[in-house]
């Protein structure tokens, strides 16, 4: 069974990787892939928490903070080492393209990339709210699109991607719903004490 999912996600990869290739993509993924990209998204988020909860904006912040500390070394510290799956594009046995980026010498499952973007996406979509103008969708196409190019550069397998996103939409979800509790409380003790 092992053997079978390892194949699928084999033809997966190179249909991703190769067939699916252009040079727009060429030029477009590495930017995508690329964590420097994203700052000014990042500091963003920063000017929205502390604009949305003033004095609190701490709260939320540390929130996000604890999610990427947590989604992290999980995925590259605890699971990668136990599970030592080779990436692409250090297989002998799988025909890879590397576009734009270092093939490291470094384990391929699960996705750190798609772990710590799909708990920051989940944790911003919770804590702003699903029916706002920024809510799941934006959040999920950004996760996504990050976590895809990472297959298109040719540095993960589709179940890296996966796997790595459910871990860091869980983790997310959790660190979104303890936060949203502790700012209801706060908020609902002081609305008693005015």
């Amino acid at each position: 069974m092992l053997e079978f999912l390892q194949e699928i996600d084999r033809v997966l990869f190179e249909f991703l990787n190769g067939k699916l290739h252009n040079t727009f993509l060429d030029w477009l993924m590495p930017i995508i892939t690329n964590a420097n990209t994203w700052i000014p998204l990042y500091v963003g988020l920063l000017i929205y928490m502390v604009y949305r909860y003033r004095k609190l904006f701490f709260i939320p912040f540390l929130g996000l903070l604890v999610t990427f500390g947590v989604t992290d070394p999980i995925s590259a510290k605890v699971l990668k080492p136990i599970f030592e799956r080779t990436r692409p594009c250090n297989e002998s046995t799988v025909n890879s393209r590397v576009v734009g980026v270092e093939c490291r010498n470094s384990y391929s499952f699960p996705s750190s990339h798609a772990s710590n973007h799909f708990g920051i996406a989940v944790f911003m979509a919770v804590l702003i709210g699903t029916r706002k103008r920024f809510g799941l969708g934006f959040w999920m196409v950004w996760a996504g699109m990050i976590s895809y190019s990472r297959i298109y550069v040719g540095v993960h397998y589709p179940f890296d991607i996966l796997s790595g996103a459910i871990l860091g939409s869980s983790i997310g979800l959790f660190f979104a719903l303890v936060t949203n509790k502790i700012l209801n409380k706060i908020k609902n003790n002081n609305a008693l004490t005015i």
